[in-house]
């Protein structure tokens, strides 16, 4: 007899589940990394393009520029939190309910 794990893995729609999230979380990751080490590879090899005041003043494009990486993070984080509960959350339940009958 196999055991509920095994019954899970193979269930054609728990496989699209896997497939599909990783998909969308391998996109967010690759959006952040992208967006994170652009900032930081553009401070350790050109400082003067962020180290430039905005409009003349006091400060300068890094501080929007880093405050745009936080809230791209955040960003991601909220995008992939609805995705999961509209989309991969309902498989996972229709999955366990149908394992609990």
């Amino acid at each position: 007899m196999e055991d509920a794990a095994t019954r899970l893995a193979r269930d054609p729609r728990y496989i699209a589940l896997v497939r599909r999230r990783g998909r969308f979380t391998t996109i967010l990751t690759v959006v952040m990394l992208i967006a994170y080490f652009g900032f930081i590879l553009t401070i350790a090899f050109d400082k003067a393009v962020l180290a430039r005041p905005i409009a003349g003043g006091a400060t300068s494009w890094g501080i929007p520029v880093g405050l745009g990486v936080i809230a791209l993070a955040i960003l991601l984080t909220g995008l992939y939190v609805v995705r999961a509960n509209r989309d991969f959350d309902p498989v996972i339940d229709e999955l366990r309910a149908e394992e609990g009958a």
